[in-house]
């Protein structure tokens, strides 16, 4: 989806996954996909990638948390059936996040939802075991909601999704993630690899 919202916007720039401490440093913009984030959080430490993240979010790396990304970046994390978690977080942005909030994967759904920072036009969110933002500090933007659940917030240099945006056709919030990192990157400095 990021190579996708590079070509609309006319940028050439890269996308690539990043595994080591040294990929992490060579990178001007992370995105923390869907996926387990018990298990993602535990490999990033296991990796010593998850400290040198959060140094370079601290720095001012623009990044993008969607789904269990969103689960990472939060300071504090609970399950509705567990209650408070341990697993490893980045601890970086001020929310509490409830992990599958809206249930498990037969409880999956698509929802249209209004987020103007990036247009009039509804964005098609994709939920797949969900979670949900149940409280944002003050400096935490509320981007989208969901009947009552926050589903989209930013602070600062931080997105986080509930939804998974990459299972759409929308380049919108990839658009707004480069955006982002073209703002932080110093002037002359390439996208491409």
């Amino acid at each position: 989806m990021t190579k996708l919202a590079f070509k609309q916007m006319g940028i050439d720039g890269y996308v690539r996954q990043v595994k080591s401490v040294e990929e992490v440093n060579a990178i001007h913009g992370l995105i923390i996909p869907g996926g387990e984030s018990t298990v993602i959080g535990r490999l990033s430490s296991l990796n010593q990638t998850l400290q040198v993240v959060k140094k370079r979010i601290y720095d001012g790396m623009p990044v993008l948390g969607t789904c269990a990304g969103l689960v990472l970046l939060a300071k504090k994390v609970y399950d509705r059936v567990l209650g408070e978690t341990s697993q490893p977080t980045l601890n970086v942005m001020d929310v509490v996040v409830e992990r599958n909030a809206f249930g498990r994967q037969r409880e999956s759904f698509e929802a249209e939802l209004e987020i103007p920072t990036i247009g009039e036009k509804k964005f098609k969110g994709v939920f797949i075991r969900a979670p949900a933002v149940r409280e944002v500090g003050s400096q935490v933007k509320v981007l989208s909601t969901l009947g009552n659940v926050i589903v989209a917030v930013q602070q600062g240099n931080m997105i986080g999704t509930a939804f998974h945006p990459e299972l759409t056709e929308d380049t919108r919030i990839h658009q707004l993630l480069i955006n982002m990192v073209i703002d932080a990157c110093p002037p002359q400095t390439s996208l491409k690899s």
